[in-house]
């Protein structure tokens, strides 16, 4: 079926803009595929997403979001508010957020890629790559405790006085793990940061050509950044603290590696397609997509998977907000012996954020629905985690009235 995208008019879109400007209050621009008759309706989604988005944009006043959501390969988008304050640009499907965490995902996609390409194995020692930290306590830390936040302890933030990769070496070499690896989930930039090095180094790039000259052109995504070039400035957006001073992400030790990426919605829930394999891609980079799925560690209710986080569908909205706490503490873990190989009926999903930017990821593959949350401003991890789930729900509602009637018909 071919898609289209209605577009207002220019004195509509001036229109709406003024209102925002005279209300204080976000306007929604909408952007949605065609429908077929038997899809889901377009009146319920537009009400569901509105609202449940207009509370949140109210209660925070975020300058801007984006939603962009897919139901069994149909991409459908949700634009509100702007981009910047100053500028008034309004956000679009073309507007570049920073994806904060949301960029591990894509770290372990490339490193599940060069296992499939026969360059490294997730059961490999750290220091069999980095040699430089060969006779280190990495000799015991595998790439999967570095892609699941077990490898022992290692801090969320890179250090202060660690100002380069000549430091950064160092303290890796010099590090001393808090337990063993394996016992204890503890989320850290410098844990899925080494991983990143070792699988662009397996690929003979820096890291930043392995993403932007590899990964994204073979995913299809072509606004996606780590480096935002001069010609897709205007595209990017301008982040707002919650305390509504503005800022953009600085350059910093595993910056890139860790919480760099800059992309659109449009981009986004392609990825999340491709993650629930709704759309054509080359065989060996699908089994890696599907690869990072694989469960390795039970915390409470969540499964860790290579970075994403995983429960079992249904879920309730109760376990998926305590799944999504607990990052910011070392919890134990119950290793899974074997590993729980990739399955439909969860619910998979990442947040992130940077200090203006918030971010959050979530899709459910028997469901084949998914959905995306982007906006420009630093605000609480729950009420994204809510407002999806309230989303997903009335989705997965839709999907079955849709199925109930064809197989009535």
């Amino acid at each position: 079926m071919r898609s289209s995208s209605p577009t207002l008019t220019k004195n509509s879109q001036m229109h709406r803009l003024k209102l925002f400007l005279i209300s204080a209050s976000l306007t929604c621009l909408i952007s949605v595929t065609s429908y077929a008759a038997n899809d889901i309706k377009q009146t319920s989604l537009d009400q569901l997403v509105n609202t449940t988005i207009q509370p949140i944009i109210e209660k925070y006043d975020i300058p801007g979001i984006a939603v962009a959501i897919t139901v069994d390969g149909k991409n459908y988008f949700y634009n509100y508010g702007v981009a910047s304050k100053q500028t008034k640009q309004p956000v679009t499907n073309q507007t570049l957020f920073e994806l904060g965490s949301v960029s591990k995902t894509f770290t372990v996609t490339l490193a599940s890629y060069a296992e499939i390409e026969g360059k490294l194995s997730f059961t490999d020692s750290a220091s069999k790559h980095l040699t430089a930290l060969r006779g280190s306590k990495f000799d015991d830390v595998t790439l999967m405790n570095l892609g699941t936040h077990t490898s022992g302890g290692l801090p969320l933030q890179v250090p202060d006085h660690v100002a380069d990769k000549n430091q950064l070496m160092a303290y890796y070499k010099n590090w001393q793990p808090a337990h063993t690896p394996g016992s204890q989930r503890t989320y850290s930039n410098l844990s899925i940061g080494m991983l990143s090095m070792i699988a662009a180094r397996s690929m003979n790039m820096t890291f930043e050509d392995a993403m932007e000259k590899k990964l994204f052109p073979e995913l299809g995504m072509t606004h996606s950044y780590i480096r935002v070039p001069a010609r897709q400035m205007k595209n990017y957006a301008q982040g707002y603290t919650n305390k509504d001073a503005p800022i953009r992400v600085t350059p910093g030790v595993l910056a890139s590696e860790t919480y760099g990426i800059k992309s659109n919605s449009k981009d986004l829930i392609r990825f999340i397609a491709a993650n629930m394999r709704l759309i054509p891609l080359e065989e060996k980079l699908q089994r890696a997509i599907i690869k990072t799925h694989t469960g390795y560690f039970k915390v409470g209710g969540m499964t860790q998977d290579l970075i994403w986080e995983q429960f079992a569908y249904p879920v309730s909205l109760e376990m998926l907000l305590a799944g999504n706490a607990i990052n910011l503490q070392a919890t134990e873990v119950d290793a899974l012996t074997p590993p729980l190989a990739p399955q439909q009926n969860v619910l998979i999903n990442k947040t992130g954020g940077t200090n203006g930017f918030s971010t959050y990821v979530a899709f459910i593959p028997a469901e084949k629905i998914g959905i995306v949350m982007l906006a420009n401003k630093s605000y609480p991890i729950d009420a994204r985690v809510a407002a999806a789930y309230q989303i997903l729900k009335g989705l997965e509602g839709e999907t079955e009235e849709k199925t109930a009637k064809e197989t009535a018909s």
